[in-house]
């Protein structure tokens, strides 16, 4: 069950603000609202936080909705860390209400104006689908750090020293996915996906990237659209197309139809995670593992050879 947002300020009105020391924890409370979000607080805190992830595997953050078991542990945390950039549409008005009550930092608004994609059909504002370069996200990192310094100050040292361990592995895997990236054939350097998660992907790595649907999911795939992509994938003999963990595949799947109703055979290259981890407790149910998986899986499939198991040899099912 959702609430609107009528409903979710009656709720906080109701809802006692607990603080640290009302519970009585060394551990601050917080709240993250993507698992790329609570992977970075995970890796900087580590045990002097308690780290909740809102969205799962598989959940689409731009149609996620608070439930009441969110709003009650938003209220009870002394962190609360999101996206931005409109990434988490329609909860955006519930946070900003939420940040008059305790501290509530959007991330990834902190990376510079001058690096942010805009997009034609997203109403003037930026892509906020900065995850997935890791030289990009690296913004959003440092913003999380410096978000838990002010939550707890006491613990800055221990925060500062977790996060450049962290930033060491992230530059690892971003290095990485360049040279996997740049084994990829010129031309077959195009991605076609089910939505436009992968802008800052295409730049960083000199790729076409056409995805099916705009930025958010919640836009809708005209047939004009999708048989423009099937006369591109026909016309340029592209092979393969790829899946998204947190988008349905009905799209992809009328491509390689279309493409097929043509006499062109068009594969499903694989599933990438676009705007969700893969399951916790996994390689790629981390940041690091999320891109590396995305990194292989695309270049394996458009021609590059590459080990299956990426750059750390961690990944499931040859990635």
């Amino acid at each position: 069950m959702t609430l609107d947002r009528r409903a979710f300020l009656t709720s906080l009105a109701a809802t006692p603000l607990l603080s640290r020391a009302a519970w009585a924890q060394d551990a601050i409370s917080v709240v993250a609202t993507t698992g790329m979000i609570a992977d970075a607080a995970r890796a900087i805190a580590g045990d002097l936080a308690e780290v909740t992830a809102l969205m799962g595997p598989g959940v689409d953050p731009h149609g996620y909705r608070q439930t009441r078991s969110d709003i009650v542990t938003m209220t009870r945390a002394d962190l609360v860390l999101w996206n931005g950039l409109y990434l988490e549409a329609q909860l955006e008005q519930v946070l900003l209400d939420l940040s008059e009550r305790l501290p509530v930092v959007a991330v990834a608004e902190a990376a510079p104006a001058d690096k942010l994609l805009r997009h034609a059909d997203y109403e003037g504002r930026a892509d906020p689908h900065l995850w997935m370069v890791p030289a990009l996200w690296t913004h959003a990192v440092i913003a999380t750090r410096d978000a838990l310094i002010d939550a707890a100050p006491e613990h800055a040292a221990q925060f500062t020293a977790n996060t450049a361990a962290y930033l060491a592995e992230i530059d690892a895997v971003g290095a990485y996915a360049r040279d996997a990236l740049g084994a990829v054939p010129q031309e077959a350097r195009v991605l076609v996906t089910a939505h436009d998660a992968f802008g800052y992907f295409g730049r960083a790595y000199g790729f076409q990237v056409e995805g099916i649907q705009g930025i958010s999911t919640e836009s809708e795939a005209g047939l004009q659209r999708i048989g423009a992509l099937v006369e591109m994938l026909v016309s340029r003999r592209i092979g393969a197309v790829f899946v998204e963990s947190s988008v349905s595949d009905r799209n992809i799947r009328a491509l390689i139809e279309g493409a097929a109703a043509r006499g062109h055979e068009v594969r499903i290259g694989g599933e990438l995670f676009s705007d969700a981890m893969g399951q916790p407790g996994t390689y790629e149910g981390t940041y690091v593992g999320m891109i590396d998986h995305n990194a292989t899986v695309i270049a394996r499939a458009l021609g590059a050879d590459l080990p299956s198991g990426g750059v750390n040899g961690k990944l499931s099912a040859g990635g």
